[in-house]
């Protein structure tokens, strides 16, 4: 029996540790809000981590990417103009197909 009251008492103080933290309302009231969304997300630990500002963790990596992508799209239209200017002088050294 006194296992039982210890472990009891090991939960009481970590439940009181997150309500002194904030940790309790905060996920009491995104909880809340995903309970209120008249449609839900798709995955509710994205929206939960947005709703708790964890989010904005991968933001740094994000904008790495959009630059990149950003440079490769302008790369790709760059090598698709060249090849048409290519394509378009190529045509001037081939006979023309005969009828």
């Amino acid at each position: 029996m006194a296992h039982y009251k210890a472990t009891d008492s090991k939960r009481e103080q970590f439940r009181r540790y997150l309500e002194r933290g904030g940790v309790m309302d905060r996920l009491t009231a995104a909880l809340v809000d995903l309970y209120e969304q008249p449609e839900k997300p798709t995955s509710a630990i994205v929206y939960l981590k947005q709703q708790l500002g964890l989010a904005g963790e991968e933001t740094e990596e994000t904008l790495a990417l959009q630059q990149e992508l950003a440079e490769l799209r302008d790369q790709c239209d760059h090598l698709v103009a060249e090849n048409m200017e290519l394509r378009a002088r190529l045509q001037g050294y081939e006979p023309a197909p005969e009828p």
